[in-house]
């Protein structure tokens, strides 16, 4: 018989409703079981495409015994960390005191009361390889609740008590400089690995909020170490097997420390920030390479991870046919079923593809030469070889979609598609690809359609046509990047006034006025253990971090100053952390980069049948303007075209009376000389995308 799962609407948690350990989902019926038996909760986090969380519940949570030893001392939660964020960020601090790492399935035992007093991550079912067994561990908690509760509770009020300091930045402060950005580009250097690229060793992330610094760092002070340091890292992610040569898309991170073996996982968040990594450095190198791969990239989320009302789906499994990367990986024989012998002898020489394989006895495909090299080495044209890997890639990722795919969690989570519209719309701008912008203007248009409540607040996720649970922090101000950059793609005012009621939420919901910055859950959230407050980045940027985005932005062009003074109470209060860890802090660096400046409002008015105003738009959008805001309005014969009465103030006095495009450039509420015609834009953004570095490595 199924357990209680067998209701919930979570992927990850619909793969436990045949367990025979008694699960409850999180909520007020566990809870008090709990507290009216007075017994401990087994609180075990995880998320549908992890690995070691499938391993666990195979071996731990099917095993009648351990589940009857489960259903008889103790109540048995699961949660989804996905849909829970607030949850695990909670508990794997508590893990993380405990034990010195973390990492999922996540393992916590809590005192009724929802206390944390033990936990870890993965345990076998019996000691092995080192660790203790799970039954071991069982049996040594039951053990302690029976005989040593007080000490039980003692440690369990103790670690509670350092809980509710995480995230306290105290008496410490940081001035708000260039100096913080110079010491986090030190760091970054010092960890870079000049081999591979990338920073520190295996497993190897790919951190692309800190290669986007690197990359805004560069066009300040055109240091070539620091545009070397992010060449060599997307190029060598590009050719390794963390990208899937095929189907497009990235990996989580690589188990080795030269992008060889990946943890096989796609997540959509990752895929959304390498994107824009991707096409910045498209931007400002010319390089047509990192536009490929944003483009194989996004279009690998539109076939496989696009819902068909539009909103974009969470993650691909690392696992199918119960086997880690069976789904990628290759062999000679297999290619040659496909290729034939002489074409698939050519393409395996070319992607790594070898008798004795370089994963488990199969290949996953990369590129250890270059295609130059390639072709000089088979004594082939490059163009020629070009066009039949080409055409090897198309037909070996047709025969690939005839296996069993990995499992996929399609929840819609705003937070992550947040980043994803983000990446589809600049790209769409970039690239001059309708079909991202298009794919960005649907998703933001689900979101608001099925995800938020009749109220406008945001709900956190949606699968199967029902959308539940109440919306984080980082839901809110990822949305509201993701809408200012929609606009500054599509020239469409309504998401201006979107992303300003989001950010009014924020405002109201979420501040701690305190301690500044904003909390992690709203003020009429659930009451937890703690309310914590998220300064630091994760797999994704910090809800603090987008939030003091998102106020720049909309602060800078709508002329509020109550966004760019709560930006700048973000900033400040995070400020140590920017000093202390700088690559943990990745996104608020980028921040603060934007509030130091020099920033730029860039308006472009005229009308929209003129032929060069047609020229200027793309001229604007594949220039490298970090710190420029682009706001357009252009007069439209059918006059239909929405118009946000934010807008009218920054567009009050800036006009085209004979329909040539004009640019006014804009800093600090005062704007420049207009540029009026294309050749006199196009000098004008040239200014702004090369600025003359000064002495001590600033622009002017």
């Amino acid at each position: 018989m199924s357990n209680r799962l067998a209701t919930e609407t979570s992927p990850y948690l619909l793969q436990h409703r045949d367990n025979p350990v008694d699960w409850f989902p999180w909520g007020g019926e566990a809870i008090q079981r709990a507290r009216r038996e007075q017994k401990p909760i087994f609180l075990s986090i995880g998320y549908s495409a992890c690995h070691w969380c499938h391993v666990m519940e195979h071996e731990s949570f099917e095993n009648a015994e351990i589940a009857r030893v489960l259903n008889d001392s103790f109540v048995s939660i699961k949660v989804d960390r996905e849909e829970r964020p607030d949850l695990d960020q909670i508990y794997m601090n508590a893990v993380q005191m405990l034990t010195g790492r973390g990492g999922w399935p996540m393992s916590v035992f809590l005192t009724p009361e929802l206390k944390p007093f033990y936990g870890g991550t993965y345990w076998p079912p019996q000691s092995s390889r080192g660790m203790p067994g799970f039954d071991q561990i069982l049996a040594a908690v039951t053990d302690a609740w029976k005989n040593r509760r007080d000490q039980a509770l003692t440690a369990a009020d103790q670690l509670t008590a350092e809980l509710q300091k995480v995230g306290s930045i105290g008496d410490e402060s940081a001035a708000l400089s260039s100096d913080l950005i110079d010491g986090a580009v030190f760091q970054l250097r010092r960890s870079f690995d000049q081999t591979f690229g990338g920073f520190g060793q295996a497993p190897k992330f790919p951190h692309p909020m800190d290669l986007q610094l690197l990359l805004v760092t560069y066009q300040r002070t055109k240091q070539l170490g620091v545009l070397d340091i992010v060449r060599l890292t997307l190029d060598r992610m590009a050719a390794g097997g963390i990208y899937d040569q095929l189907g497009g898309g990235f990996a989580r991170y690589s188990t080795d420390a030269r992008w060889l073996v990946p943890h096989f996982e796609k997540m959509l968040y990752d895929n959304a920030l390498l994107t824009r990594a991707y096409l910045d450095a498209y931007l400002v190198t010319g390089d047509a390479n990192y536009a490929r791969v944003v483009r194989e990239t996004l279009d690998y989320v539109l076939r496989e991870m696009t819902d068909s009302a539009g909103g974009f789906y969470s993650t691909e499994d690392a696992d199918s046919e119960g086997e880690e990367g069976i789904y990628y990986t290759w062999t000679p024989d297999e290619i040659e079923a496909v290729l034939g012998e002489e074409r698939g002898t050519t393409f395996g020489r070319v992607y790594d593809v070898t008798d004795s394989g370089n994963f488990e006895g199969r290949s996953i495909l990369n590129l250890p030469k270059t295609l130059e090299q390639c072709a000089q080495i088979l004594n082939r044209a490059p163009a020629d070889l070009a066009a039949e890997l080409a055409d090897g890639r198309e037909r070996l990722l047709a025969a690939r979609a005839t296996r069993v795919r990995p499992g996929r969690d399609d929840k819609v989570i705003v937070a992550w598609n947040g980043l994803m519209i983000d990446a589809m719309a600049r790209s769409g701008m970039a690239l001059d690809e309708p079909r991202y912008q298009i794919a960005a203007d649907a998703a933001a248009s689900f979101i608001l359609r099925n995800v938020r409540r009749e109220d406008g607040r945001l709900l956190h996720t949606w699968r199967s046509g029902t959308a539940k649970l109440d919306a984080y922090l980082d839901d809110y101000t990822s949305l509201a990047n993701a809408f200012v950059t929609l606009y500054e793609a599509t020239g469409n005012e309504r998401w201006i006034d979107e992303a300003v009621r989001l950010i009014d939420i924020v405002l109201e919901r979420f501040v701690d006025f305190a301690g500044g910055g904003f909390f992690y859950t709203a003020t009429d959230h659930e009451q937890l253990l703690t309310r914590t407050k998220e300064l630091t980045d994760s797999s994704t940027p910090s809800g603090n971090a987008l939030a003091a985005t998102a106020l720049l932005r909309l602060g800078k062009l709508l002329g509020r100053a109550e966004y760019l003074d709560a930006a700048e109470r973000t900033l400040t209060i995070a400020a140590p952390i920017m000093e202390r860890v700088p690559l943990a802090a990745g996104q608020m660096l980028l921040a603060l980069d934007l509030n130091l400046g020099p920033s730029f409002e860039l308006a472009l008015v005229g009308d929209i049948e003129n032929s060069e105003l047609q020229a200027a738009l793309p001229a604007m959008s594949r220039r490298y303007l970090p710190r420029a805001i682009v706001a357009t309005r252009l007069s439209d014969a059918s006059n239909k075209r929405s118009r946000s009465r934010g807008l009218d103030a920054f567009f009050a006095g800036k006009s085209s009376p004979d329909g040539r495009p004009v640019l006014y450039v804009c800093q600090n509420f005062a704007c420049q000389e207009p540029a009026i015609g294309l050749a006199a834009i196009e000098s004008k953004l040239r200014a702004l995308a090369s600025p003359a570095p000064t002495r001590d490595g600033s622009a002017q």
